[in-house]
């Protein structure tokens, strides 16, 4: 078993990869939201914001 076919978005249906996608907009605004109004803790939302990219994109 390699890694590609252990963890592979390419058999995940449509519906999944476009729940990340808004998971990852969301995200998204809550980042900038943070980094307007608590610039200090923006990094908090980051990791939430760059995972949801990643699954989007489905290289997770």
């Amino acid at each position: 078993m390699t890694s590609k076919s252990a963890v592979s978005a390419e058999h995940q249906p449509h519906t999944t990869r476009r729940n990340y996608w808004m998971l990852f907009l969301v995200s998204l605004v809550i980042f900038f939201l943070m980094l307007i109004f608590m610039n200090q803790w923006f990094w908090v939302s980051m990791p939430f914001m760059l995972t949801f990219l990643v699954m989007a994109l489905g290289y997770m």
